[in-house]
């Protein structure tokens, strides 16, 4: 009974780091109105994740106990709609966007995960994809969420601070497309690693 945690932080890092409406809202941020004003925006955002991954992972580790089959068809749905994200940050072309004249605060970063497809598709396929069926549920959600924390911590500073520069670097060049290909090659490659044998089930 135990939680992949060094394969979901590879694959939680290649989701936290790809763009997205989250990250995109905090590059847009950190463009516009400075890395110190964004500051609360981007600790909102932060701990906002934490208010879906901590019901999710109650209801679908009870539900897994109950019914297995519909845990494993969940990590094939969720796997199947990563593997749509990525297709789509592939395409993806980066732009400096707009945003409102005060920037905005730490209330408006709670909402953002929510409200945001991405954040629960990569939670729901971290709960079914690398969690193995009987770890106890406060072990395995406590991890998720420590690692998609750390993570968050770590990148979502990182594009408020400095992704505005990185996409006016690459923007309209070559090497957008390739960034953008290779961030998507990532977080496939990490899919792919757990479905067919690094994840928890073996």
């Amino acid at each position: 009974m135990a939680v992949a945690a060094t394969s979901f932080l590879i694959f939680a890092a290649s989701q936290v780091g790809t763009p997205g409406p989250a990250n995109m809202a905090l590059l847009a941020t950190g463009a516009r109105f400075g890395f110190r004003a964004a500051l609360p925006f981007v600790a909102g955002v932060a701990l906002g994740k934490q208010l879906v991954i901590w019901p999710v992972g109650f209801g679908l580790m009870t539900i897994a106990d109950q019914v297995p089959w519909l845990f494993e068809a969940l990590k094939y749905i969720s796997a199947a709609y990563i593997f749509w994200l990525a297709w789509k940050v592939a395409n993806l072309r980066l732009s400096s966007g707009t945003g409102p004249e005060k920037a905005p605060g730490f209330a408006a970063g709670l909402l953002v995960h929510p409200l945001n497809p991405k954040a629960w598709g990569m939670i729901i396929a971290g709960f079914t994809g690398f969690v193995e069926p009987g770890t106890p549920v406060f072990q395995a959600t406590a991890v998720i969420a420590l690692v998609l924390l750390s993570c968050q911590v770590v990148l979502h500073p990182i594009w408020t601070f400095a992704g505005d520069r990185i996409a006016h670097a690459v923007e309209g060049r070559p090497s957008e497309k390739y960034l953008m290909w290779t961030l998507a090659g990532l977080t496939v490659a990490s899919v792919l690693f757990v479905l067919f044998g690094g994840g928890a089930h073996t």
